[in-house]
């Protein structure tokens, strides 16, 4: 391994220097034929020598005339490797110093062997004594040196990979690999000048030894230096696919799960880090749609996708196998940095394969097996392949959109409604009467849908899915896709029982939606209102796009988030907040009639949320004093996390967050939500429900005293009496979808 004072000291103009020498080398190999053509192999020719001598001459001058010109494809190849190796050990050299002139700029000394130290010579006095009695000091300066040395360590290690690369290039090149050209050992007429092309051989022949069972530990630590070398290499990535085949890449993957999982898991890091190698080899390979290389191998991978493989360790099932799209997704998600284009590509095949199964009359999923795939140990495997390739794609807002945007394409509506989400066996059936096992009955698993729910997330927020997302602008496509979701959820019967774990990411979407719930709940803007259960639709305004929906298809889908009180919990602080955001926003002279259409739409929202909160009191699937804690603390941590929570542009600004009074009376309020949780739900306490309604007089009287009014002088308690009468309204509508008969 080359040390970091042999890679800065050593004068790498010798690699250009013998490159220049091979040339001369190949130049006089072809003056060598030219001659070798006149002087001899044209004798044999010629019409003096004739018979069956002549025949046999020629034929060895022919082997004789091809040496001289495989000789000139071997010594340029050389060439070019040796130009290969000095841009390689060039750049990496350049990183190196780059690194080090970084360590020296943080504080560092670097001696000539590259050990880092701190350097207390650029210390004050008063610093000197610190370092010397401050144990923190200590311990803060010992971890950047740590971290320093890593950082330069990992340098030195990049360049010894690429010195061994340099390695397999150079023992391959002089390999005569045409064991039929009349030679033994001679020149390799089919030499290559790409380092990384014969270390790309080198990965195929250790992957076919995986399969086969017969690797070595040496094989293992040479196939993890082999991607980690040349991670996005273009040359290198296509080589190794297009070698392997996209059959040979599956079968590659599941021998590495089989190994890391289940056969040798002590040294499962290893063959996962090179699982994750060949991850980033397929997605540099796969960087650009337009090649050959990419349809040959997308055409390739449809053919595998479906066939039936197995895993050796993953399943207790007798012969179980499973599908090669499975495979392929379970690879993917050991990496990243996948084109839009590709993860669109590979979905698209997935779906087709579903459908094309289904067309052949079966009921069942073309991934069903007979096992469940979820939780810390099962859930690595991608048993759902579009489900999981729909996680992966949740990474890239501009994809995720494009993909679930209505107006270009079906694909919303099969993840909504048009899906088979059975993909494991709940229990066989039993004939009526029988005793023997009938036709398998399957089931959602239990990771069922996170896909889907990240990617929808994405797409409709243009940010990172598993967070709650600033109330902010959207495009009109991500607009739409959420109108579309709601409306369809509702169509479907299915906004009040959400599919499984749909509520969480929903939740997340619609903090981000918060501005535009206001309004629909408040019923005062004509923009926003469309009679009951109609579709609704997108709109862009100068604040960005926006959604309209049917007030009681809303509604719903509350209802629906609010089986997770958490969730709803976070919607409700969600809507605290911008209403009072919306109050802050008035300005100090606004008009009676301004007020009171300000403070008649945040009550109206809130209130609306209300009634939801109020149809969980008569629905004996909960624990009513658990849900309304929880609820609490959905609140609660939604009010800690005020600054998500932004007014729309055309409000004037509100200041900093943590000035605001909004949290003043959420200690009470939580109390009050409590204490209604355990009324026994009968038609009067449902009327007298009352928490909600304080929430409103709280925040009408806690805006007032911002505005220099006592909490209970007349001025405000105007406002509480509006604001009172507007909440009951809006709660009552709420109820009104919901309970109808109440």
């Amino acid at each position: 391994m080359p040390t970091y004072h042999e890679i800065l000291t050593t004068d790498l103009t010798t690699l250009t220097t013998a490159a220049q020498h091979w040339d001369d080398v190949a130049e006089g190999f072809q003056t060598q034929e030219k001659t070798y053509r006149r002087d001899v192999h044209g004798i044999s020719l010629g019409p003096t020598w004739q018979g069956l001598s002549a025949g046999a001459a020629n034929a060895r001058f022919d082997v004789t005339l091809k040496e001289f010109q495989k000789a000139q494809t071997e010594a340029k190849a050389i060439a070019s490797l040796f130009r290969d190796a000095h841009t390689q050990f060039v750049d990496l050299r350049k990183k190196l110093e780059s690194a080090r002139d970084d360590a020296v700029a943080a504080g560092m000394k670097v001696s000539d062997q590259g050990l880092v130290s701190y350097d207390t010579g650029k210390l004050s006095q008063g610093d000197r004594q610190a370092l010397a009695h401050d144990p923190d000091y200590q311990e803060s300066v010992r971890k950047s040196v740590a971290s320093w040395q890593a950082h330069l360590d990992q340098c030195v290690k990049n360049v010894d990979d690429a010195d061994k690369g340099v390695e397999v290039a150079f023992q391959a090149v002089a390999v005569d690999s045409d064991t039929g050209d009349g030679t033994f050992n001679g020149f390799n007429g089919k030499a290559q000048g790409d380092i990384e092309k014969y270390e790309a051989a080198e990965a195929e022949d250790i992957a076919k030894r995986v399969d086969a069972g017969k690797a070595s530990a040496a094989d293992y630590k040479e196939l993890q230096r082999l991607f980690r070398d040349n991670s996005g290499d273009k040359a290198f990535s296509e080589t190794v696919l297009d070698g392997l085949g996209a059959k040979g890449t599956l079968q590659l993957s599941n021998s590495l799960d089989s190994l890391a999982h289940y056969e040798d898991k002590k040294n499962g890091s290893q063959y996962l880090d090179i699982q994750k190698g060949l991850a980033t080899t397929l997605a540099t390979a796969t960087k650009d749609p337009s090649t050959p290389f990419y349809k040959e191998f997308r055409e390739d991978m449809r053919k595998a996708g479906t066939e039936q493989f197995k895993v050796d360790g993953l399943s207790p099932i007798p012969d179980e196998k499973v599908r090669g799209y499975q495979s392929l997704v379970t690879l993917m998600q050991q990496g990243n940095g996948y084109d839009g284009q590709f993860l669109t590509d590979t979905a698209n095949d997935i779906r087709h394969a579903e459908e094309a199964y289904a067309a052949k009359g079966n009921t069942e999923s073309v991934w069903g097996l007979r096992d469940k795939f979820s939780g810390k140990d099962r859930g690595w495997f991608a048993n759902d392949p579009l489900d999981g390739v729909l996680g992966i794609m949740s990474h890239d807002p501009k994809t995720s959109t494009a993909y679930l945007d209505p107006s270009h394409n079906d694909n919303l509506d099969y993840l909504l409604h048009g899906r088979n989400w059975d993909t494991v066996v709940d229990h066989f059936a039993t004939p009526p009467g029988g005793t023997t096992t009938g036709l398998p009955v399957m089931a959602e698993d239990g990771d069922v849908r996170q896909g889907f729910g990240a990617l929808l997330e994405t797409a409709t927020t243009g940010e990172a899915p598993g967070s709650y997302h600033p109330a902010g602008h959207h495009t009109e496509p991500q607009a739409r896709i959420l109108q579309h979701t709601i409306d369809t959820l509702n169509t479907a019967n299915q906004a009040q029982e959400l599919p499984k774990n749909l509520t969480v990411p929903l939740a997340h979407i619609m903090t981000s939606y918060t501005a535009d719930t206001h309004e629909i709940n408040a019923q005062s803007d004509s923009r926003f209102e469309i009679s009951p259960g109609t579709p609704g639709s997108a709109w862009s305004d100068a604040n960005g796009a926006h959604i309209t929906v049917a007030r009681d298809h809303l509604t719903k889908l509350m209802r629906g988030i609010a089986d997770d009180p958490t969730a709803f919990g976070h919607l409700y602080g969600a809507e605290q907040e911008h209403a009072h955001d919306v109050l802050e926003a008035l300005p100090q002279d606004a008009g009676k009639t301004q007020i009171s259409n300000r403070i008649s739409d945040c009550s109206r929202a809130m209130g609306a949320y209300d009634g939801v909160r109020a149809d969980i009191i008569f629905d004996e699937r909960f624990n009513k004093t658990q849900w309304a804690a929880d609820f609490n603390h959905g609140i609660s941590s939604s009010l800690s996390t005020a600054l998500m929570f932004n007014p729309v542009a055309d409000l004037s600004p509100v200041g900093d967050a943590a000035n605001r009074a909004v949290d003043v009376w959420t200690y009470e309020s939580n109390k009050e939500h409590t204490a209604e949780a355990n009324l026994k739900a009968t038609d009067d306490n449902v009327k007298l429900y009352a928490a909600g309604q304080h929430d409103v007089e709280k925040m009408v009287r806690m805006w007032g005293h911002s505005r220099g009014h006592e909490i209970d002088s007349e001025w405000t308690k105007q406002w509480v009496h509006t604001g009172q009468g507007d909440y009951d309204y809006g709660r009552d509508r709420a109820l009104d979808v919901l309970r109808a008969d109440r």
